[in-house]
């Protein structure tokens, strides 16, 4: 059998569909080619997929299991089928086959976090041990497949799994405002979860005191939490899905000259136009939300005459976990918020 990077021989009735977009895969075993083999213990669902399935069952956790089995029992995988989006997972390596890119670097039982989306890793889950609805959280038992194009992340020694797992999760998020924010910048962060609380972080150090920094999010408590963390020179209260308002607060805040960039970490849909119109012409949104419309975004900013460059944010960014873990580890104040929080 030859050599499959990308996994379309698991895609079941789509031929040469990649497997992110295909509506089923296949995960059963043997192992092919090119493939690594994962004992899982948690799944890290993605916070927009996350909400969308607390809010259509009410909030029940036995609901919420009940919907989380299905969609993997149906697609083979744990892809939200509203939302699209997966999430990611740790768990323990039980085979490498000799043609994947971890053969002699991974060994039976050592400990991974995947550094790609659920979206597209064949998954059977066997027991659903638990559900954590405050972190997006489920653990079980079953196995996932991991392509040779699989990114993934040796489990740190220094820091709890669940702590590296939370981190891990959102990894590109701070990587890429670690490329973009430049001393003297106006920034603004959307969102309070991981990804927004890690994206201030790398904001604040790349500023280096030379610029604002502005979170928003809808949340007083939350809000609270960001400056007493000193993540923000000032937080603002919005509702981003009121576009008009929140680009009010925002001019409020910066003397009306908007910002230089935003960073949209929002876990609910509808807030892309309050992050376009909340930065000047000539600068840059970038879109870590899986709510997020292309659409909207798009014909938005156009229908607004708004020169803006979009950037959506892919989660891989080359050295992204050691980064994300390097901050954790330089910030211990942000470290025990994640521990509190998600750990």
């Amino acid at each position: 059998m030859e050599l499959d990077r990308y996994g379309l021989g698991r895609v079941v009735g789509e031929k040469g569909v990649l497997p992110q977009r295909a509506q089923k895969l296949d995960p059963s075993l043997p192992l092919r080619p090119g493939e690594l083999l994962i004992d899982v213990d948690a799944l890290n669902i993605d916070a927009a997929s996350f909400k969308q399935i607390k809010d259509a069952t009410g909030g029940v956790p036995e609901k919420m299991i009940g919907l989380i089995r299905e969609i993997v029992a149906t697609r083979g995988k744990m892809q939200n089928p509203v939302t699209g989006s997966g999430g990611m997972l740790i768990g323990r390596v039980r085979e490498v086959d000799a043609r994947h890119p971890a053969h002699g670097v991974l060994r039976p039982g050592d400990r991974i976090a995947t550094l790609v989306s659920l979206s597209l890793t064949p998954l059977v889950m066997d027991e659903v041990k638990a559900i954590h609805p405050d972190i997006d959280r489920v653990d079980i038992t079953g196995h996932a497949i991991l392509f040779a194009t699989g990114l993934y992340a040796k489990l740190p020694a220094d820091m709890p799994e669940t702590l590296a797992l939370a981190a891990l999760d959102v990894c590109g998020a701070p990587a890429l405002v670690a490329r973009y924010v430049k001393p003297g910048m106006t920034v603004a962060v959307l969102g309070s979860g991981k990804s927004g609380a890690l994206c201030l972080a790398q904001a604040k150090r790349n500023l280096g005191g030379n610029g604002k920094l502005l979170a928003l999010d809808i949340s007083e408590k939350a809000l609270e939490t960001l400056s007493g963390l000193g993540l923000c020179d000032e937080a603002l209260r919005v509702d981003a899905t009121n576009a008009v308002e929140t680009m009010e607060r925002v001019a409020q805040a910066t003397g009306g000259a908007l910002c230089d960039l935003v960073v949209n970490c929002a876990s609910v849909p509808q807030t892309e136009m309050a992050s376009i119109l909340s930065v000047k012409d000539g600068g840059t949104v970038i879109f870590f939300s899986m709510a997020t419309s292309f659409t909207a975004a798009a014909l938005g900013a156009e229908g607004v005459g708004k020169d803006v460059q979009m950037i959506v944010g892919n989660g891989y960014v080359p050295g992204h976990a050691d980064l994300t873990l390097d901050l954790l580890r330089a910030e211990p104040k942000l470290r025990r918020h994640f521990e509190e929080r998600y750990a």
